[in-house]
């Protein structure tokens, strides 16, 4: 139970990370850089998997990613873009905040309740899982929205 406790405020401080990123990062124009490097550097994570104790059945796998592709349509639907000047700029929605936090309670309460059934190495493997599946989709599509609105500018 020590783990799931340390993970759980581990996740509290990476949400508040998060959010407090998130609000800087609005103040600065976006690049497709900030857009693409978080998925990648988050990529390394799945280096957990050398390890026995972090490998995942199949199915856990298709749920895992399943729920995490669920959860990044409310990012998505939070994170667009606006044009200031002749630059672009994550659109500060105050929506995405609390979506953050609403995100993460179901995270705390889904691994305290799974912690009693599933060994926390799997645990933790499915919920980096589903992380991923969250934060690929979402970066896609703001990549994609960032892409849209670069070729505006520069062809308009």
């Amino acid at each position: 139970m020590n783990y799931v406790l340390a993970s759980t405020v581990g996740a509290i401080g990476m949400a508040i990370f998060v959010t407090i990123m998130r609000m800087k990062a609005a103040k600065k124009p976006a690049s497709a850089k900030k857009i693409i490097l978080p998925p990648i550097f988050m990529s390394t994570g799945a280096l957990m998997f050398i390890f026995p104790v972090f490998r995942v059945h199949f199915l856990q796998i298709i749920e895992a990613l399943s729920v995490g592709i669920l959860f990044s349509i409310l990012l998505i639907k939070t994170s667009k873009f606006e044009v200031r000047g002749r630059e672009i700029f994550l659109k500060r929605s105050k929506a995405f905040v609390f979506i953050l936090i609403g995100l993460l309670i179901v995270r705390v309460i889904a691994k305290l309740v799974l912690s009693s059934s599933i060994d926390f190495g799997e645990l933790s493997g499915m919920f980096w899982i589903l992380a991923f599946g969250m934060i690929v989709p979402w970066r896609v599509a703001m990549y994609l929205q960032f892409k849209k609105l670069h070729n505006e500018l520069r062809n308009g």
